[in-house]
């Protein structure tokens, strides 16, 4: 104990990456030992580029190396007030809607979390291009019931047609960019010139877009809001040595990047992200693409707390450089002790659904590929999942069949990875 007391007290602090890089960043030594310092307030929460952010600060809660680090980690994850309405913004639906809800929010940004464009070098890592506006392919609304009962992850399609509160009609997934891009024109017309200030300030008002979006869609009312961007994502698989995933069938798109045999296979980085954004070539389109997410937030889930994930500090430290450079919370989440909370939510007890849709072959008055959903039916299967009543319906929330069907072919023979189309 003496002899690991004073490798301890020769290590270095832990420092956050200031900037983005390709290379993932070495282990480095745990930090000294601190007196433990403990939050309290109400309940808390947490995120993923495809969720699997939350599995990283789960692990990060899991263990009593991380509130040595809590402190370190608390003060250098980006935070912003996304869930106070402004001036002329919607209102918040009520608070007692039977559960605690987090909005985990996976965007396709190509800057990192302080407003700092990424590298071209990055983005080619990243299997993306460096394009204008940005769009939240990954939505998902992990609700807690307040009764004890089985949390659930719903998924939300990333082209349901809805109602964007001050534009109307349109998919969800544009409702953050939209915003951002009126809130970067107007700051530009009042004279600001800081781009990264611009960008974090932007990204505020797509962020609260989005939030009051989800909410009017579902009549629940957000309470903590979590997002990570691809250059998370990509840091988060290396760092955990990849994810397995298996496949009923081999298949490809050149879009995505994805090349993927038939069976089980490792994936982590630029292979991880086309795993899970591949649409085309996919029998069920955008339905099968969230049966990838939610099969691989499962896999995941398992990977990271493994004995060996927990064990390694130096994996850790990497987990907490990749919070630091591409997550956002919101400002009144605590990381750990959020963490701590759905620890036994990470460790299985977690049901995955799909809001009910009407169909995902819609088209829209101005001829967009949409998917129609019903936002009375969406609002009685969300109240449902926190044990409220929901006179009248059906249960037949045609998305969550489609995304908790049997896959048909094989079998992976390890728990927790299912095999998917």
């Amino acid at each position: 104990m003496e002899d690991a007391a004073a490798e301890q007290e020769a290590a270095p602090e832990w420092k956050p990456s200031p900037h983005p890089r390709v290379e993932l960043p070495q282990p480095s030594n745990p930090v000294p030992p601190e007196e433990p310092r403990r939050r309290t307030g109400r309940v808390t929460r947490i995120t993923r580029r495809v969720a699997i952010g939350l599995v990283s600060l789960v692990a990060l809660g899991a263990t009593g190396y991380a509130y040595v680090t809590k402190d370190k980690l608390q003060d250098n994850v980006a935070t912003a007030d996304v869930l106070t309405p402004r001036d002329g913004e919607p209102p918040a639906p009520p608070a007692d809607d039977g559960g605690t809800d987090i909005l985990l929010v996976g965007s396709d940004a190509r800057t990192d979390q302080q407003g700092n464009p990424l590298p071209l070098s990055m983005l080619k890592s990243l299997r993306t291009e460096d394009k204008a506006g940005i769009n939240t392919d990954t939505i998902i609304l992990l609700r807690i019931p307040k009764n004890g009962g089985k949390a659930s992850a719903v998924s939300i399609p990333r082209d349901s047609w809805v109602d964007v509160p001050g534009r109307g009609k349109a998919k969800i997934n544009s409702a953050y960019g939209v915003a951002k891009a009126h809130a970067e024109q107007e700051e530009r017309a009042q004279g600001e010139h800081d781009q990264a200030k611009i960008a974090r300030d932007s990204d505020a008002a797509g962020r609260r877009a989005l939030v009051q979006t989800v909410q009017d869609l579902t009549q629940a009312r957000i309470d903590h809001y979590a997002e990570v961007n691809l250059l998370g994502f990509y840091l988060i698989t290396e760092a955990v040595g990849g994810v397995p995933v298996c496949l009923n069938h081999a298949t490809s798109d050149k879009d995505s990047g994805a090349n993927f045999r038939r069976g089980v296979q490792t994936v982590s980085g630029g292979e991880a992200l086309s795993f899970v954004r591949q649409r085309k070539n996919l029998p069920n389109g955008d339905l099968d693409r969230i049966k990838r997410q939610q099969a691989f937030l499962s896999s995941a889930m398992r990977k990271v707390l493994s004995a060996g994930t927990l064990a390694n500090p130096g994996t850790l430290n990497s987990l907490m450089d990749a919070v630091h450079r591409s997550f956002v919370l919101d400002d009144s989440l605590d990381v750990l002790e959020f963490a701590q909370q759905v620890k036994g939510v990470a460790s299985g007890d977690l049901t995955f659904a799909t809001i009910p849709v009407i169909t995902t072959n819609g088209r829209s008055e101005d001829g967009q590929s949409i998917v129609e959903v019903d936002p009375g039916a969406v609002q009685k299967f969300v109240a449902g999942l926190a044990g409220r009543p929901s006179p009248g319906s059906t249960g037949n929330g045609g998305g969550g069949a489609a995304a908790g069907a049997v896959p048909q072919g094989l079998d992976s023979g390890i728990p927790g990875v299912p095999c998917v189309d």
